[in-house]
C-alpha cells in the first residue's frame, strides 16, 4: 500500500514538473515570437497558440493596447507580480478554460511588445513566461491535467479549425466570455481592477476584452 502511494506521488511529481516545463517553453516561444524572434515553433501547441492568440490580438488590438498602457502605468517595477494578479482576476469567478488562457497569452504578448519598443531586451520575455508557467503549470496544473494538458489545447484548436474562420474565433472567444458589456472597457473602475485586482469587476479585464469580439 505504501509502495503504491509512493509511486503515485512520484508520478504526480514528474507530471507536474513536465507540465510546468512544457508551459514555460510554450509561453517563452509565444512571447519571443511577439518581439520578432523568428524560429520554427517548438511543437504543435506553440503553433496553435501563435495562431489563436495573434488572431485575438488582431481583433482587439486597440483594447489590448489600452489595457497594457494602464497596466504599465500602475504596476510598478515588479511586473511579474502584477501579471500574476491579472491572471488571478481573470479567473476570479473560479472558471478557467482555453479561451481565457489564449486571452492571457494575447495580453502578455502585447505587453512584451510594448516593453520591447521601450528598449527592454528579451529578458522580459523570459521573466513573464516564467510567471505564466508558474501560474498555469503549477497553481492551475490540476485544471491542465483534467483537460489533457497542452494536447487538449491542440484538440481545442483543431476542433475550432474544423469550422469556418469566423466560427473558429468565436469558439475560442466564447470560452473566454464573461457577462460585461463592450461599454465597460476603459471605464475607470475597470482600469483600477486591471492594475490592482480591486474595483468594478472580479471577472477580469481580459474576459471583458474578449467579450467585445464576441458581441460584434
Amino acid at each position: 500500500m505504501e509502495s503504491c502511494e509512493f509511486l503515485s506521488r512520484f508520478w504526480e511529481g514528474k507530471m507536474s514538473c513536465w507540465l510546468s516545463k512544457e508551459t514555460l517553453v510554450l509561453a517563452e516561444d509565444y512571447l519571443e515570437f511577439c518581439v520578432g524572434v523568428q524560429r520554427t515553433p517548438p511543437g504543435p501547441a506553440s503553433e496553435a497558440m501563435r495562431c489563436l492568440a495573434k488572431e485575438i490580438e488582431k481583433q482587439n488590438l486597440s483594447k489590448f493596447h489600452s489595457l497594457v498602457q494602464t497596466f504599465l502605468d500602475s504596476c510598478g517595477p515588479d511586473r511579474s507580480s502584477s501579471l500574476r494578479k491579472v491572471m488571478a482576476e481573470m479567473v476570479g469567478d473560479g472558471k478557467l478554460n482555453w479561451g481565457r488562457v489564449v486571452s492571457l497569452f494575447a495580453f502578455t504578448g502585447v505587453l512584451v511588445g510594448e516593453l520591447h519598443s521601450r528598449g527592454e531586451g528579451k529578458d522580459c520575455c523570459r521573466r513573464l513566461a516564467e510567471t505564466i508557467a508558474d501560474y498555469l503549470g503549477v497553481e492551475k496544473q490540476d485544471w491542465l491535467l483534467q483537460n489533457e494538458g497542452w494536447d487538449g489545447f491542440c484538440k481545442f484548436f483543431h476542433s475550432s479549425r474544423g469550422q469556418n474562420h469566423e466560427s473558429a474565433m468565436k469558439t475560442a472567444l466564447f470560452a473566454a466570455a464573461g457577462d460585461y458589456p463592450l461599454s465597460a472597457v476603459g471605464e475607470p473602475q475597470h482600469r483600477c481592477s486591471l492594475a490592482s485586482g480591486h474595483g468594478g469587476s472580479s471577472s477580469g479585464m481580459l474576459r471583458i476584452a474578449a467579450d467585445s469580439h464576441v458581441i460584434k
